[in-house]
């Protein structure tokens, strides 16, 4: 039986998406032919798992999750918490491949799963719907018996329903119900947000693959949270759910459209790669107007050289400028 989702289409709503869309234009036309959407592409990638993962758990830090995904070694680090993270980095590369798939089977969602839990599974199988009874905080999701049906309703929606509606609401709404079927054993988060992630890829809506709205769940996990379980409080009236994921959708794209401006600034030839400290460092300039150096130490928790390594490459692409004596020297905004 196809789900039938519900909840009502409110003023707030339509403002969201019509500044979301305004924003995804803005972000498409300055990403025609540019050189660095790798680089943009892969920095979202690395965000994504972080947060998803993180969400979950998951101990290691964004810095920690880029040193796995480049394939350097993190010795301090368990086996579990670094399997987490290339796994779910594999899913990834899985739902990139698989963007244009029309329908999503059964067998997609499964083989998402396996990828995403295997070897770090608490109970259950990986790749196989759960056949016992699970708990979230205090929701009891539906009886192992009828999750394979349930399932199959949500699949035939996305696949049949879900283009009537804006990829903003048809992604929040596969991600609540994925979650409150709770098909599996363990890992239902990690998998519910990337199925949320594919339905962005498979409508187009993230046509390069550079939006981590998982981040925002990250930084907001009380809130997250406390949205998922209002919609069962309201007895699966999704408008307040649909409402808080536009927000965290639009910030998102705010996000993205700030790093392609900041990227779009050279050194000579060259596009910067901006590295979160210094993604940091430029929001704190913006919000103070001038730092010190012992300011920035201070804020960012580095060494001075650790300073001056963030600092130099903003200098020379004229991004900051240093005012004042050698003494008593601020950096600015230039």
């Amino acid at each position: 039986m196809t789900y039938h989702p519900r909840f009502t289409v409110t003023a707030h709503l339509v403002q969201m998406i019509e500044e979301i869309a305004s924003f995804r234009e803005k972000i498409l036309s300055s990403t025609v032919q540019v050189p660095w959407i790798p680089a943009l592409q892969k920095d979202a990638r690395v965000r994504n798992t972080h947060s998803s993962t993180a969400i979950e758990g998951n101990p290691l830090t964004l810095e920690e999750v880029r040193i796995l995904e480049e394939g350097r070694p993190l010795p301090t680090a368990t086996t579990r918490s670094k399997k987490e993270i290339l796994n779910y980095f594999t899913a990834l590369r899985f739902i990139e491949k698989n963007s244009l798939k029309k329908n999503i089977s059964e067998k997609d969602l499964l083989k998402l799963h396996k990828i995403i839990s295997f070897e770090v599974m608490d109970q259950g199988s990986a790749g196989a719907f759960r056949k016992i009874e699970v708990r979230v905080g205090n929701y009891f999701p539906p009886k192992p018996d009828s999750v394979r049906e349930l399932t199959r309703g949500l699949l035939a929606w996305w696949n049949e329903e879900s283009s009537k509606w804006s990829p903003v609401i048809s992604s929040a709404i596969i991600h609540y119900r994925f979650e409150a079927i709770h098909p599996f054993a363990d890992g239902n988060g990690r998998t519910g947000r990337a199925l949320a992630l594919w339905e962005l890829y498979k409508r187009g809506f993230d046509t390069h693959h550079i939006f981590s709205v998982d981040e925002f769940y990250w930084e907001d996990r009380q809130g997250y949270y406390r949205a998922l379980d209002q919609v069962r409080q309201n007895h699966d009236d999704l408008t307040g759910w649909l409402e808080y994921t536009s927000e965290g959708m639009h910030l998102t794209l705010e996000r993205v459209l700030l790093r392609i401006q900041e990227l779009s600034l050279r050194i000579g030839d060259v596009k910067i790669v901006l590295r979160p400290k210094q993604e940091k460092l430029l929001s704190l300039l913006r919000e103070k107007k001038s730092l010190s150096p012992r300011e920035i130490w201070k804020a960012l928790d580095i060494s001075r050289q650790g300073a001056m390594d963030l600092l130099k490459p903003l200098i020379e692409a004229g991004i900051v400028e240093k005012i004042g004596t050698k003494k008593t020297g601020k950096y600015v905004l230039k």
